[in-house]
């Protein structure tokens, strides 16, 4: 087991992080009875499935111990799903091992207070509870704190047992603690059925880009005439998802040949050469018509991202198309989601131009001076691969003007990079949504509030279903001074892909409206949100110290100046309020008014 340690005079730096602490139990008893297969086996996990996870949830192994390892993340979401992929994954890996013989791990995660070291190491507060909620998991379980789990109990589609207030040893105050308890269903696999006549015996090769099928929803209803509404919706996300041209998908006469069968995906994923698969089913009760749906990775057979809609069946063609349309928005994001994660696996120069587009997108959403410059690099090498790649010329565009707004680009040749890449955007595609938004930052970087709002409205009359083009129009109407229709926007990008990769952005646009509106602890409170899950952005620092100082948390708006100035040494109130992109004169001064309130120089 880790053991908490105690913060060193020789600290560097204080910062909040989410902690994940494992060991693996009974390692001594293992270890005695046969440790050089334990060792073996354990080191076999930690180069198959413990790292590449932690790597592909951006986790950073702060130390290792025999048996054990403590990491830090950079969100508490980020921690939970690595934790839960790690444990359902010694499910599947320990099936067929007799008990005494199985690897299993604990797992404690806690958002704390922590001392980071010049070294890297960590130490504090922050570790110790980590560390000792770990000590009391059970096997195959993840405790967490209630800091840790107030962060994820929306996100969370498992069991959690509500442990109460414990205390724990050599931590000072009794702490409410709750244990997840996964892997359960992963112990039961379906069995892999025989190929259909005139089905391929191998493997079909996947595509060069993303892959999907969309399978026949069930009819759960007791009504057979339900089969034709449910058959509907089918088609309609087969077509709409057809219309992506990043996505490859099958057409309706291949995934209707599993109508009414027991299907196992992984199966599916091997006959049509596919990904992804997308099931669901239909539900009817009085007036009232539930739809289901979920995405699975045919590889792993992981649930990627699941939902529910309810409607009434009145205007049966209105329901049918408002789930298409939220199925749509969500799923699109969270296939590039995961594309961006199996692509981070690979080396630099193994990647195709998909590849390096979307992982591109994910050092993007990261904004960070490093992150942007590197995306640029990475779609660079998708142009280069395919001269004609509208995204990547219209994402290219959006990293040089991010750039810019933020300081980190000379502005005349970064705003030339933009607008040339703006310029063979559009030549390879008239309506390239990521284009669009190029020219809302250029015309934001301007406070040109009409010539905003009119790029945002394009991407999304381009891309209907792009929760990111929403949210950056609700977040042009919050600049120029309008929050209501911001919020409306806003709610629509988040309602569209509720776990969206900009998903800190939305918190930010968030905090824009109600600061405008004058809710200043509102504001603060999506700031601080947003600032866990991008503790490297300076914006939800000027805009979570400013609305703490004139929301009177004084205090708060000290300590969040205090991290700004390390991220922007020699940043002003003056300089804030002269670039900030609110609209209005007197919005910026407000802004400014809270910074040095908060003590920020003038």
């Amino acid at each position: 087991m880790l053991q908490p340690q105690e913060v060193s005079s020789m600290a560097e730096s204080r910062k909040l992080a989410a902690i994940l602490a494992a060991d693996v139990v009974g390692f001594s008893r293992l270890a005695g009875a046969d440790e050089d297969r334990t060792l073996a086996r354990l080191r076999a996990l930690r180069s198959d499935l413990i790292d590449p996870t932690i790597s592909v949830h951006n986790g950073r192994v702060v130390k290792r111990t025999g048996d054990g390892l403590l990491v830090e993340f950079r969100s508490v979401v980020e921690a939970v799903r690595c934790a839960i992929e790690v444990q359902n994954g010694m499910v599947e890996r320990n099936a067929g091992v007799p008990p005494e013989r199985r690897i299993e791990f604990r797992v404690g995660i806690h958002l704390g207070d922590v001392v980071e070291e010049s070294d890297g190491d960590l130490m504090g507060d922050g570790v110790n509870i980590a560390a000792r909620l770990e000590g009391i998991a059970l096997p195959g379980a993840i405790c967490l704190s209630e800091d840790a789990y107030r962060q994820v109990r929306s996100k969370l589609d498992v069991t959690i047992r509500d442990l109460g207030e414990t205390k724990l040893k050599n931590i000072a105050e009794p702490l409410r603690i709750y244990s997840l308890q996964v892997g359960i269903a992963a112990q039961a696999k379906p069995v892999a059925q025989a190929a259909a006549p005139g089905q391929p015996a191998v493997p079909l090769a996947l595509p060069d880009k993303p892959s999907i099928a969309v399978l026949p929803f069930q009819n759960m209803s007791d009504d057979s005439t339900q089969d034709h509404f449910a058959d509907g919706i089918v088609e309609d996300i087969i077509t709409a998802l057809a219309r992506l041209r990043w996505l490859f998908v099958i057409a309706r006469n291949s995934s209707f040949t599993y109508k009414d069968k027991a299907v196992d995906v992984k199966q599916v994923g091997r006959e049509l050469g596919v990904r992804y698969v997308l099931e669901g089913s239909v539900r009817k009760s009085g007036n009232r018509m539930r739809i289901t749906g979920q995405l699975v990775d045919t590889a792993t057979g992981a649930h990627l991202w699941a939902d529910r809609f309810d409607g009434a069946v009145e205007d049966i063609f209105e329901l049918q198309d408002q789930v298409t349309a939220r199925v749509l928005g969500a799923i699109a994001p969270k296939l590039q989601q995961a594309e961006s994660e199996r692509a981070s696996r690979k080396a630099p120069q193994n990647l195709d131009a998909w590849e390096s587009f979307v992982r591109a997108m994910s050092l993007y959403s990261l904004h960070s001076n490093s992150s942007t410059s590197e995306a640029i690099g990475m779609l660079d090498r998708a142009i280069a691969l395919d001269p004609s790649y509208a995204q990547a010329h219209g994402l290219r565009a959006v990293c040089f003007a991010w750039r810019v707004i933020q300081g980190w680009e000379n502005r005349d040749t970064a705003f030339a990079e933009a607008a040339e890449s703006i310029r063979r955007a559009f030549a390879s595609d008239a309506h390239e949504p990521w284009a669009f938004i190029a020219q809302g930052f250029i015309a934001a970087s301007k406070r040109q509030d009409s010539e905003i709002v009119s790029a945002y409205s394009q991407a999304v009359e381009a891309s209907p279903n792009f929760a990111y083009a929403h949210g950056l129009l609700g977040a042009a109407h919050a600049l120029g001074g309008r929050p209501d229709q911001a919020i409306d926007c806003i709610d629509r990008a988040v309602r569209l892909s509720p776990r969206d990769i900009f998903g800190d952005e939305y918190h930010l646009f968030y905090a824009f409206a109600h600061f405008q509106a004058g809710r200043y602890a509102e504001a603060a409170a999506s700031a601080e949100r947003a600032i866990q899950q991008r503790p490297e952005h300076p914006v939800l620092y000027i805009m979570g110290a400013a609305a703490n100082a004139l929301a009177g948390e004084i205090g708060k708006s000290r300590e969040l100046i205090g991290q700004l100035s390390k991220l922007v040494p020699n940043i002003s109130a003056a300089d804030i309020e002269k670039t900030f992109p609110y609209c209005r004169p007197e919005d910026r001064s407000r802004l400014a008014a809270g910074l040095r309130a908060g003590g920020l120089s003038a």
